[in-house]
């Protein structure tokens, strides 16, 4: 549960923690039952990507948390109540236990001259992120030479296992950094390539120098 922070709107985040190998099963129980269910390849993707909210972040707190394989998960469980309670409380000028995200420069898109540049670097970055986790997974853990991302676009020169949560902070902050930039000037760039290529020349230098 996760409302637009750009609208000054309180927000929280309610996760179902389940243990891989409990998910595992509930699919394969419905697919026996002949219910809606995931192929193993869709699964097994799901569950490499997959990055459990942290209280610690910003954006993950407040984190209210069910445990539905040990609990039933009903409208009167305990984290329910209250993040029910938590978005709906009166706020005013003595409230301090709630936040209302601000909008950062990095949430601010009202700027951005083109509505879908934000979209394409987006998407583009994630399909970055996406080729170098598959890689990796490709390469069972071992040495990489490099990940060819398209033929006009250049190879991400990376030597070591990086991990899907170091991946993911640095495509936040590289689009951080290029919202940064458009405040000041030129959007982000509208084409994917283009997006595409100034993300893989961040993640060389970055990487160049872990």
């Amino acid at each position: 549960m996760v409302l637009g922070s750009s609208s000054r709107i309180r927000y929280c985040v309610v996760f179902c923690d389940v243990e891989e190998t409990i998910c595992r099963k509930w699919n394969e129980e419905r697919r026996e039952k002949g219910e809606a269910n995931y192929d193993d390849s869709i699964f097994e993707d799901l569950a490499r990507r997959f990055e459990k909210p942290d209280r610690r972040n910003r954006w993950d707190s407040p984190l209210f948390e069910l445990w539905p394989h040990r609990e039933a998960t009903e409208k009167s469980s305990p984290a329910v109540v209250d993040a029910v309670s938590y978005l709906t409380k009166k706020v005013d000028s003595k409230t301090r236990d709630v936040k209302i995200l601000q909008p950062t420069i990095a949430t601010q898109t009202s700027r951005f001259s083109d509505a879908n540049s934000l979209y394409e670097l987006d998407k583009a970055t994630q399909e970055v992120t996406n080729a170098i986790v598959e890689a990796q997974f490709q390469a069972f853990g071992g040495p990489l030479n490099g990940v060819s991302i398209g033929k006009d676009l250049p190879v991400i020169n990376i030597s070591r296992s990086v991990g899907l949560p170091e991946l993911c902070r640095m495509r936040r902050t590289f689009i951080k950094l290029t919202g940064q930039t458009s405040l000041s000037g030129p959007p982000p760039p509208f084409d994917a390539d283009s997006a595409k290529r100034m993300f893989i020349d961040y993640l060389n230098r970055e990487l160049g120098t872990s």
